[in-house]
């Protein structure tokens, strides 16, 4: 047997006057949308949207305090005419008439339907949602989805200035979320730090990666330059926030000392630094001319693609020695931080997963995000507003990760961090994957 379910009809007035004793249908007359039709399937639908939320509203109002115009003994409230409000809809704010209700002492009858058509998260996420696609300010409107004329003209809410106030509202929030996050429950393994040029400042983030292979994006601190104060800053408020290094931690840094100086101040030997090693290629190759430059990235590639980390640092060492007489600039590039190159290749994580935590491919690639969503600024007013963008732009991206390729072998990892911290009681599920 069918089960019958409730139905939306379109009827003229006379039929629909009959047929409002069924039940299992709503009704709507065809004279409140005809003229909505000509618009198109969304503009005929956001009118027969309007039409039954004023009859929730009305419905509601109804159970609230009664039928309009009845007598009822012990009445609180009554009926109070109509007024007028904005409702959110079509990516714009559009005001409708609502039904409304006092109470015998005078208040106003909140009506739940109405608060949540009015609403304007939704418009704010939706703005934020644009920006973040890169829609300019002064073209909202212009994407606006089609509405009938009539609502087309109350229509309001979406210029330059209110999407400005609205992106704002949303970045803030974008802002204080990334900045609060509880860090305590967490189980990190990786800690990758990068930055972002920003007119002249950069805006130094961190990306957490969890035991199990997830992405997180955690911290951001806005300074001068990639310097070990603003490093410092940034992982002392992580660790304030309950990062832990006690069980061992990898750390994933581009080749600026700075950020290494600033990894060791905070937690100790119990933060290994692990260099990234596109980056070492790349300075290498810049301080040697073309000829020279493909066959020297090609011997430092496979140095730190050695499984052994002992024969890969000799590899490169020796690719060092051999560029010192001719290319002593490019030597001494290749060899400041060099052990730090071969830190993941130490603790026995090879695979996917080497490849992976060996760069900083993965915050490079939250922050390409980031970049994306600035390249339409030409005006920053102040650093609060490029810290609201980037978080903007990291949570935006966030979106969209998965697990570290290679995340199977997290256990590897975990088990040897813990031992190179003095940590004996091994979790039994890492200690046995890793066996």
């Amino acid at each position: 047997m069918k089960k019958k379910v409730p139905v939306v009809t379109v009827a003229e007035p006379e039929e629909a006057a009959r047929l409002a004793e069924l039940p299992l249908e709503a009704t709507l007359a065809l004279a409140d949308v005809a003229g909505a039709i000509k618009h198109g399937l969304l503009g005929f639908c956001a009118d027969v949207g309007l039409v039954m939320m004023h009859r929730l509203m009305e419905a509601e109002l109804t159970e609230r305090i009664g039928p309009k115009h009845a007598k009822l003994q012990d009445r609180d409230a009554n009926w109070h005419g109509t007024t007028r409000g904005p409702v959110t809809l079509g990516g714009r704010k559009v005001s409708v008439k609502r039904p409304r209700g006092r109470t015998t002492q005078g208040t106003e009858v909140e009506l739940d339907t109405w608060a949540v058509f009015s609403s304007e998260d939704l418009l704010d996420q939706l703005v934020a949602e644009r920006m973040l696609a890169g829609v300019a300010t002064r073209r909202h409107v212009d994407v606006s989805e089609p509405l009938s004329e009539e609502l087309d003209e109350e229509a309001r809410g979406m210029g330059k200035s209110a999407v400005s106030r609205r992106w704002k509202r949303a970045t803030e929030k974008a802002a204080a979320e990334l900045m609060a996050r509880d860090l305590s429950g967490l189980e990190v393994a990786v800690v990758m730090i990068d930055g972002i040029e920003i007119a002249g400042q950069c805006c130094v983030a961190a990306l957490l990666i969890t035991t199990d292979g997830k992405k997180i994006p955690v911290g951001l601190w806005l300074g001068d330059t990639e310097n070990k104060t603003v490093v410092t800053n940034l992982l002392a408020d992580l660790s304030a926030r309950g990062l832990s290094a006690e069980g061992g931690l990898l750390v994933v840094i581009d080749g600026a000392k700075a950020l290494a100086a600033g990894v060791r101040k905070v937690f100790g030997d119990n933060a290994l630094v692990q260099r990234c090693t596109l980056h070492k290629r790349r300075n290498v190759k810049d301080h040697l001319p073309d000829e020279l430059a493909k066959t020297v990235d090609w011997r430092l590639s496979r140095a730190f693609a050695n499984p052994d980390s002992d024969k890969g640092l000799d590899a490169a060492r020796r690719l060092a020695r051999d560029l010192e007489a001719d290319h002593p600039d490019a030597a001494t590039s290749l060899r400041e931080g060099l052990e730090e190159m071969f830190t993941v290749r130490r603790l026995g994580v090879g695979g996917r997963l080497a490849r992976t935590l060996t760069n900083t491919n993965c915050i490079e690639s939250m922050i390409s995000v980031a970049r994306r969503t600035m390249e339409r600024v030409t005006r920053w007013k102040d650093g609060q507003m490029k810290k609201r963008w980037v978080a903007a732009g990291m949570l935006e991206a966030e979106r969209s990760f998965r697990r570290v390729k290679g995340c199977k072998d997290m256990s590897i990892l975990v088990t040897a961090l813990r031992r190179q911290a003095g940590v004996t009681d091994t979790p039994k599920k890492y200690a046995d994957e890793a066996a």
